[in-house]
């Protein structure tokens, strides 16, 4: 699948010559406006694997913009500008743009920028992604040792025997252990007596 791309640029000349150049490097362009808060919305709307932003545009400037759609994690960012003042390049990488390229571009500058914002972008991406997976983990952990400690309390149960009576359980209900837990938590579940 080629990489999706949205185009954010204030000057129609420069736009259409973005455009045919990522077009005639296999690149899909899939949304462009000369404003801000339409390249968040078109980002928001087309999901495209990367934004190019210019800084000055109306509506809503190439930094803010960049923050807001870096801030969701939506695409990758570069920015675009003939700007290449030193405090500007450090708010873009502050706005969260992963490549800066100065105008006038060339097309041997132009492709290595896209390819390097995209692959870092699926690595923040990644890392977030792994780091929601582990705090669920961990969470599922907390609650299932309450849980055990609650079994082990009230039913006298050995620690491997409430993980277990967890464990059987879920399996049984088809529901997670982190829910089973919390029904053991709320009191809506024991184990079954034997007397």
């Amino acid at each position: 699948m080629p990489t999706r791309v949205v185009i954010a640029e204030d000057e129609a000349i420069i736009r259409l010559d973005l455009k045919e150049t990522l077009e005639e490097e296999g690149y899909e362009v899939v949304g462009e406006t000369g404003r801000g808060d339409e390249a968040v919305e078109l980002v928001k709307q087309l999901e495209p694997d990367i934004a190019i932003l210019d800084i000055k545009m109306p509506g809503l400037d190439g930094l803010s913009a960049a923050r807001e759609i870096a801030g969701e994690r939506r695409a990758a960012v570069l920015i675009l500008t003939a700007f290449s003042q030193r405090d500007l390049i450090e708010q873009a990488r502050d706005a969260g743009a992963l490549a800066y390229l100065v105008k006038p571009f060339q097309r041997s500058e132009l492709i290595p920028a896209i390819e390097v914002a995209i692959g870092r972008f699926n690595e923040i991406k990644a890392l977030h992604d792994q780091a929601q997976t582990l705090e669920g983990q961990l969470e599922t952990r907390k609650v299932v040792d309450r849980a055990k400690g609650r079994l082990m309390d009230r039913y006298a149960l050995s620690e491997s025997d409430a993980f277990s009576f967890i464990q059987k359980t879920a399996m049984q209900e088809r529901m997670t252990m982190k829910a089973i837990a919390e029904k053991v938590i709320a009191g809506e579940l024991a184990p079954p007596t034997s007397h």
